[in-house]
């Protein structure tokens, strides 16, 4: 099992393996049995992180690791997302999740701020379309998936940013497994507080389990690339 989390591909082959049983057995069985399906799956993520991750173990390990530790409490809170008790708590955990990636993804490196008004008006007209779409729906949730979707917004800039910072390969995979993220959590906004969507179930764990992967896999990978002042 150890030779598996140290070889990227043998690795990503178990992690889609058991992505791919949790899909099944989310969209062919009782919520019940996923809290032996679905804990894994992050679990694998984790223990992938916590061996590869070969920089220093500073703070921005430690911001990963707490990050994942949110998603893994948050995706056991929501399998019964007929309580709505647990469903807002999960909402709640995921956004902690969200804001601890923000604190690893932040850096003190300079950025255009031209080139960040393109894209951050996309996303913003993305996050309230959304928004409108299931405001009905929303009720006494409002505040809450208006917060979620605020942080979603800031991670995604933070993940853009990176630019700058790091290598294109590590900058790639992080902003593809952000969007991925952002698919997934607005598949599941939209299934709970607004009306089914085909293969939902399907969706909501592939692009969710993959963002998170593709956004690990970035960093472990992650090369820092210094910045160049001009005297």
């Amino acid at each position: 099992m150890m030779t598996v989390l140290y070889d990227k591909k043998k690795f990503a082959v178990l992690f889609f393996i058991f992505l791919l049983i949790d899909t099944v057995v989310k969209s062919n069985f009782h919520w019940p049995y996923r809290f032996i399906s679905k804990p894994p799956v992050i679990l694998l993520i984790i223990a992938y992180y916590y061996y590869n991750y070969s920089t220093s173990r500073g703070r921005n390990f430690s911001w990963v690791m707490l990050a994942l530790g949110c998603f893994f409490i948050a995706d056991l809170l929501i399998i019964n997302r007929e309580n709505v008790t647990l469903l807002v708590s999960s909402f709640v955990v995921y956004t902690l999740g969200k804001v601890f990636l923000c604190f690893r993804f932040s850096h003190q490196y300079d950025f255009k701020v031209s080139r960040l008004i393109p894209f951050s008006i996309v996303i913003f007209f993305y996050t309230v379309g959304l928004i409108i779409y299931i405001y009905e729906g929303l009720g006494d949730y409002f505040l809450l998936a208006l917060i979620s979707y605020f942080i979603s917004l800031l991670l995604c800039q933070f993940a853009y940013l990176r630019k700058e910072a790091v290598d294109r390969k590590s900058y790639f995979y992080v902003l593809v497994g952000v969007f991925c993220y952002m698919i997934s959590e607005g598949i599941t906004i939209v299934n709970t507080f607004k009306t089914d969507l085909p293969f939902q179930d399907f969706c909501i764990m592939f692009f969710y389990a993959t963002g998170i992967y593709l956004i690990v896999h970035g960093i472990v990978i992650e090369k820092r690339i210094e910045p160049k002042y001009i005297i």
